[in-house]
């Protein structure tokens, strides 16, 4: 019983921690640690150790915005998992690999394997659209029990006019540029 009680006491704190009015678009030597630490910890909790990152549009598609914040802790997770820390050179090569750019993971659904294949996104920051530097579209859908496909597709944009402030709206299209999903970003709720 004592043990289940300090689980959920450890997952409350970690679900409950705040982000700091800004994603960390970069990341000081603290803030690394912190992540580190939050991965780690994280492994008690079963579901939403993500949910400070997860955007959902509504629709059942959703997101994960990828700082550089979020993606130390999701290594350090799975390394806590395999019971092994980070070691120094991976962090330094996940945090350049986010460099100057903001990505996102994104799972779509729809109705036949290849209808991701084709599309387009775009970052709309206020009165400018922003092309990704980065398309991955996921070419065959995984199909799901109720008949639909879900694909997992990358998308990464150059950073230079977003703020860890900015709100972001990431709009899909398909190649006829009808609008298939769309997600409003608030970066300012994220670390």
């Amino acid at each position: 019983m004592r043990r289940s009680a300090l689980a959920f006491g450890a997952a409350a704190w970690l679900l409950a921690g705040t982000p700091t009015d800004a994603a960390l678009l970069t990341l000081t030597q603290a803030q690394q640690a912190e992540a580190l630490r939050l991965g780690q910890r994280s492994v008690v909790a079963e579901t939403g150790f993500d949910a400070e990152w997860r955007v959902d549009n509504g629709a059942g598609d959703s997101l994960i915005v990828m700082t550089p914040f979020y993606r130390l802790m999701l290594a350090s997770r799975n390394a806590a998992f395999k019971n092994e820390p980070v070691k120094p050179q991976d962090q330094e090569k996940l945090l350049k690999d986010l460099t100057d750019r903001l990505t996102v993971w994104v799972q779509l659904h729809g109705p036949k394997e290849d209808f991701a294949r084709h599309y387009k996104p775009r970052l709309l920051v206020t009165d400018r659209e922003i092309e990704p530097s980065f398309v991955q579209n996921e070419r065959t859908g995984l199909r799901q029990a109720n008949g639909s496909f879900l694909a997992r597709s990358v998308y990464a944009f150059p950073n230079r006019e977003i703020t860890g402030q900015s709100r972001l709206v990431l709009v899909i299209r398909d190649p006829d540029d009808k609008i298939m999903s769309r997600f409003a970003i608030e970066l300012g709720r994220m670390r």
